[in-house]
């Protein structure tokens, strides 16, 4: 009997959840109508012919290009305990190919297409110094806004995980929310340098609210896991979090990424570091002639029409870059399989562990 009672108790409870989302859904019957409508236009724009085409083919490559760049964001902070490093293998060497292009070309005008997917010299002639740095910013700017939107992106599941935590009352499966539970047991004990840094941040986070959350943002930090942690420990709301984070990866912190990387690469610069390279003793020439060869092929490609049949030899500074980008991917590939195993494996000791207990 009471077995009946709870197959009718749970029967009614799931009918009375749909019912309940049915009333939620007929009261934002405008918004579900606004969205299918929309949906409809968009679709029907995309397939019907006509002179509109140009800017649907113009819509859909900038949509998959930031795209592109947001999911590099994404892998860049998210990544079960390891993220890929993006910036590094993708965004900082466009920046500095847009960079050497644009001080060899005098201009970013590159003709589209090949660009983005190569960098050639437009046809008209630029005056020798005409380029400037805001004209290089503003050309990457896409790029980088939208990897650094990405990243902030990929700071979010660390921040929901702490705030169901927090919510539910259950402990999550995670080391970094562990530690952060240890950390604020033993605040007050806190000796080692590490430990000190954490909690610095935990309270900026904490006391200051948004600022405290965008100054973490804004600055190269490998600690802002514990931000996001934190904020959503503490049910700091969704927007404040995800705004400052949005605004100190996206904006602030990639203009100064942008701007080490475009000063880094600049022509007077570049020629400095192989002149550099050149002065070491003994094996600075030898060091050098590899350098020069590379950017000699570099200023050769800028200038090569693609439909000119010449040749494009390789060099070996960019084939060890190519392989170093597959063994990062491969890397990155098997830390997300390790990662998933050990977490396996430590649930299946919970599971072996409670049922032992329970006999």
């Amino acid at each position: 009997m009471d077995h009946k009672v709870k197959i009718i108790s749970l029967t009614s409870t799931k009918h009375s959840g749909e019912t309940y989302a049915l009333i939620q859904l007929w009261h934002r019957r405008s918004i579900l109508v606004s969205f299918l409508l929309t949906l409809a236009v968009l679709t029907a724009t995309y397939y019907i012919e006509g002179t509109h085409q140009q800017y649907v083919r113009y819509m859909e490559k900038k949509f998959f290009w930031c795209a592109y760049w947001v999911g590099l964001g994404i892998l860049s902070s998210v990544g079960l305990g390891t993220g890929l490093h993006t910036f590094l293998l993708y965004l900082g060497p466009h920046i500095a190919s847009v960079t050497l292009a644009a001080y060899e070309c005098n201009s970013v005008n590159f003709p589209e297409p090949p660009y983005p997917d190569q960098i050639i010299c437009p046809d008209e002639e630029a005056t020798e110094g005409s380029i400037s740095l805001w004209a290089i910013i503003s050309k990457v700017r896409l790029e980088a806004c939208m990897w650094g939107a990405g990243t902030a992106i990929g700071e979010l599941p660390p921040y929901f995980m702490a705030r169901a935590a927090r919510l539910s009352g259950a402990e999550p499966d995670d080391e970094e929310y562990q530690e952060f539970e240890e950390m604020l047991e033993h605040a007050q004990t806190a000796q080692d340098f590490a430990s000190r840094a954490k909690l610095a941040v935990q309270n900026l986070v904490q006391k200051v609210g948004f600022f405290g959350i965008l100054a973490c943002a804004s600055i190269p930090n490998p600690l802002f896991d514990l931000a996001g942690i934190t904020c959503g420990h503490f049910l700091v709301p969704f927007w404040t979090f995800f705004g400052a984070t949005l605004i100190g990866k996206a904006v602030i912190k990639m203009h100064i990424q942008k701007l080490f990387v475009i000063i880094t690469f600049s022509k007077h610069i570049v020629e400095q570091m192989v002149s550099l390279i050149g002065a070491i003793p003994s094996i600075g020439p030898s060091l050098q002639k590899p350098f020069q060869e590379y950017l000699e092929a570099q200023r050769i490609k800028l200038h090569h029409k693609p439909d000119s049949g010449v040749p494009q030899g390789e060099n070996w500074l960019s084939w060890m870059f190519e392989k170093l980008v597959i063994v990062m991917v491969c890397y990155f590939i098997l830390s997300i399989i390790n990662s998933m195993a050990q977490s396996y494996a430590k649930r299946l000791q919970q599971k072996m562990y409670s049922e032992e207990k329970t006999k």
